[in-house]
Formats: structure tokens, C-alpha cells, sequence
């Protein structure tokens, strides 16, 4: 096997092993190899052939302190978020961070891969593109001290704008009234909805004479072709399914509520926090605002209004 030398190498493991098992002086042997007679000094002192590691001793960063460095650690082994999300997240606390930095600060480390949970065998399929307006609608159950409510929610599966509503119940009129905040929501033209078959976005097979739904009048008053999933196929509203646990997590499985308003205000808050704050790495670290912001100067001709009238203010 060949010898692996650094670049600026005198000597090889031959000429190495000769010198200290030689008994003739410094400057003989360096006027025998044609070498500085540090070079052999520097051999004569050493107890093997090897070239020693250059670098320094400890890996150290140049950017982050040591403060800073054990923080992205813990927050990194707490939480188990992904790179992207993790420098998003760590950028408020430590804004010179940027993501060499901090993957060269997982790798020292050794935290710069995260554990498999999934089986590496699925594959993972990319939702179809779509522009901005393509909304996925959803009812999941949640519960108060004071009862049930119905969450009604609803995510671009573009833009990642999400909007939810809590109700007392899940009937078509509340249906239509949350179709009709939604649109009055959103600074764009909606041109697609996709819901479940529930009886509060569809008639039943068996209703074959049934008038048509007030909820599907009002998508067609407002150009929107309404697309139901198909029956027992759930993960066709994969996005929107998503989005319910993840409004879940943030609320109702984390904390306790003495009553509905307490989870209403509480669910606002974190809406605004997701759409006007949470970066996301599906939106190359935008957060769904900015998104939107972006494509009103791309795409003017989709907005019903200037979406910069949503920028939160002092009185928000």
C-alpha cells in the first residue's frame, strides 16, 4: 500500500525510521538526506513515522462563541427539527448564523444527522403545483372544559396561508359561512377548493334529486371548481390533515382551557404567528406572507387586493 505524505514533505517513512535508529550526528544525516537539520531533529524526537494531524488540537468555530455553539446543540437534541428549520428558528437568537455555520457546528459535534423514524424504503410523492389559491378544507373535533367545538380549517396548498375557525357545529350553513369568511380572508382569487365527502360540502350518493348545494353556488359564484377526494381515501387531503394535527399540538394537546374563548384567542394567536412568522423550507425560507407579498409582484393580475394591507401594525 502506498504511503500517504502531505504535500510539503521531505522525507519518507524510509528516510524517517533511518534517522532514528541511526546513531550519527544531526548535521551528518541532514548533509546524508539533503534535508534542514530541523527536519531531523525534529524526527530524532519522535517515536514513530506518521505525519501528525495538522490543524488545531481542539475544532473550534470562528464565528460562534462557546455560548453559542452549546445552545444550538441543546436546541438541536431538544427539538429534532430538520437543518433549515433549525437555522430559521436560531436566527432570532443568534442573527451572524447562517447554515455553513451551523452544519459545520452539527457536524463537530456529531449531531448533523438526525435519527431515522421513517422506513427509508417509501417513497415520498411531491404534491402536484399548482398557483396560489389551490385551498384544502377540513373539520377536525377538539375539546374544552366547556365541551365540543368543530375546527374548521383550511391551507393553500401553495402558499401555506392557513385559516381556521372554531363552531359550536359542524352543519352546511356554518360550512358556507366559513367558505365565505375564507374568501373574504384571503387577498387573492381562490380557484380550487378540495374537501371530503361530509355531508357540509356534499350531497350523498343516494340524493340523486337533491338541489345543489348553497356551498358549491357560492364557489361557482365566485369562479371556484370545488374537487371532493375520493371516498375512504383521506390522504388525498394529506395537506389540510396535516395542518389540523399540527393546530392540535400547538393547542388543545398541550394545554388545558377552561373555555371556548380561551382556545379561541389562543388559536388566533398562533395563526398569526404561523402566517406572518413561521419560515418554511417548502417556501425556501419565506414565511407564507412574504410568499404572498412575492407573488403580488410576480403574479399582480391573481390578487383582488394589495396583500400588504395585512402587515400587522401598532393597533393590530
Amino acid at each position: 500500500m502506498g504511503q500517504v505524505l502531505h504535500s510539503s514533505a521531505t522525507t519518507t517513512e524510509a528516510v524517517r525510521r533511518a534517522i532514528q535508529n541511526s546513531q550519527a550526528s544531526i548535521r551528518t544525516l541532514a548533509r546524508r538526506y539533503g534535508i534542514n537539520p530541523k527536519t531531523v531533529a525534529k524526527w530524532k524526537k519522535r517515536g514513530h513515522t506518521q505525519d501528525a494531524p495538522m490543524g488545531p488540537k481542539q475544532k473550534h468555530s470562528t464565528v460562534l462563541s462557546v455560548e453559542e455553539e452549546a445552545l444550538i446543540v441543546a436546541f438541536r437534541k431538544h427539538t429534532l427539527l430538520p437543518l433549515d428549520d433549525c437555522l430559521y428558528t436560531l436566527q432570532e437568537t443568534i442573527p451572524h448564523l447562517t447554515r455553513s455555520a451551523l452544519h459545520r457546528c452539527l457536524q463537530r459535534h456529531g449531531i448533523s444527522r438526525l435519527p431515522q423514524v421513517s422506513d427509508p424504503a417509501s417513497k415520498k410523492k411531491r404534491f402536484k403545483k399548482y398557483p396560489i389559491g389551490y385551498f384544502h378544507i377540513d373539520i377536525a373535533e377538539v375539546r374544552t372544559e366547556e365541551g365540543k367545538l368543530y375546527l374548521f380549517v383550511a391551507i393553500d396548498r401553495t402558499s401555506k396561508f392557513a385559516f381556521a375557525e372554531l363552531h359550536q357545529r359542524a352543519t352546511r350553513p356554518i360550512a358556507v359561512e366559513f367558505l365565505r369568511h375564507l374568501i373574504a380572508a384571503v387577498p387573492y382569487k381562490i380557484h380550487t377548493i378540495l374537501t371530503d365527502n361530509g355531508i357540509q360540502f356534499a350531497n350523498r350518493k343516494k340524493d340523486l334529486y337533491a338541489f345543489k348545494l348553497l356551498f358549491d353556488r357560492i364557489c361557482a359564484q365566485h369562479s371556484i371548481e370545488h374537487r371532493l377526494t375520493k371516498p375512504n381515501h383521506p390522504w388525498t387531503n394529506g395537506q389540510v390533515e396535516r395542518m389540523n394535527r399540527t393546530l392540535k399540538d400547538a393547542t388543545v394537546h398541550r394545554y388545558y382551557y377552561d373555555t371556548h374563548q380561551q382556545l379561541r384567542d389562543h388559536l388566533a394567536t398562533f395563526l398569526m404567528a404561523y402566517n406572518f412568522a413561521k419560515r418554511l423550507k417548502t417556501l425556501n425560507g419565506l414565511t407564507p406572507y412574504e410568499y404572498i407579498c412575492q407573488q403580488w409582484h410576480s403574479q399582480p393580475e391573481r390578487f383582488i387586493h394589495d396583500p400588504s394591507h395585512l402587515t400587522l401594525g401598532l393597533y393590530t
